[in-house]
């Protein structure tokens, strides 16, 4: 039986916010995407899908990765 260890934060979440959302890709208004794990693991998935919300970014899961589109645009789902 598989068990789950309990999610142990390394990092600030404030420097971690800031790190990924001061990529180059991000600024360019690009793709980022990050594991799920990972996400809830430094910063929890809420205060994630906050920050992407509050940028008027759109954000999508998919295979345990969390792809945001670091732009306002419209999004269409092509298949």
């Amino acid at each position: 039986m598989n068990q789950m260890r309990p999610l142990t934060r390394l990092s600030d979440p404030d420097g971690w916010i800031d790190q990924i959302f001061s990529a180059r890709a991000a600024s360019r208004g690009a793709v980022i995407r990050r594991n799920t794990r990972w996400v809830e693991r430094e910063i929890g998935r809420e205060r994630f899908i906050a920050e992407v919300s509050s940028r008027g970014w759109h954000m999508i899961e998919s295979g345990g990765q969390l792809v945001v589109l670091c732009n306002s645009g419209g999004i269409e789902i092509v298949c």
